[in-house]
């Protein structure tokens, strides 16, 4: 109970029989391994597409790395399975800071080598819906990160760790489905579908939305489902 209100967790597999909720339990499980493999493999597979050597191949694999980051950063903390088994919290929370200050690096330098690209072709900036998502979504993460660095001193900025805890997730989650969708409208560019052509084309928009729906469902049912019980 905090400030008159108490905060509940829906419990996972109510009003399932134990085998339904088994099943449940193992079609999550599978689904987060599936998502630990499809972000690595794109990663891989869209950095070999990307023709290494040439210009486009140091922005596309940051940009990459980037969503690999924020991917991993976020499943870290999911109960179905990670490739990283600490069993505290507090080696999670460390690794996830990590994680996460990787994929702040891996954004700034994608950003620097588009700008230098931009000013020795002296095409303009901000020109495509690409870009301008692209400078949204790293503003965003700033944001994201000044909100998760006020997660270690709640009593200092007094604020109630609870509330600010879903804040943070909450904005984890538009950070992360907006570098989905910047990595979607890249491969709408040109570079992308001169690589890419055909039936396999269609494919690649689709894959990055099954880790998205897994993160999705992982911090809604962790923080965004909660039942609130005013007294």
């Amino acid at each position: 109970k905090r400030e008159g209100i108490y905060w509940e967790m829906s419990p996972v597999g109510e009003g399932l029989g134990m085998s339904e909720f088994w099943l449940h339990v193992w079609m999550r499980r599978v689904a987060v391994i599936a998502a630990h493999v499809i972000a690595f493999g794109l990663t891989v597979l869209i950095s070999l597409l990307s023709r290494p050597g040439t210009s486009e191949y140091p922005k596309c694999l940051s940009l990459l790395i980037y969503l690999l980051c924020l991917t991993e950063g976020i499943l870290l903390f999911s109960p179905e399975g990670t490739p990283f088994c600490f069993k505290a919290r507090r080696g999670k929370v460390r690794l996830h800071w990590f994680i996460q200050a990787l994929a702040l690096l891996a954004a700034a330098t994608g950003m620097g080598f588009m700008v230098a690209s931009k000013n020795v072709s002296e095409r303009p900036h901000l020109a495509t819906w690409h870009s301008l998502l692209g400078v949204g979504t790293l503003a965003a993460n700033v944001l994201q990160a000044a909100c998760g660095i006020c997660l270690l001193f709640p009593k200092l900025l007094k604020l109630s760790p609870p509330r600010l805890k879903l804040y943070h997730a909450t904005c984890g989650l538009v950070v992360y489905l907006l570098a989905i969708v910047t990595v979607v409208s890249a491969m709408f560019s040109d570079w992308f579908q001169a690589a890419v052509k055909g039936v396999m084309w269609y494919a690649f928009p689709l894959l990055p939305m099954f880790p998205a729906l897994v993160v999705m469902n992982q911090i809604t049912n962790a923080y965004l489902l909660c039942k609130k019980i005013t007294t």
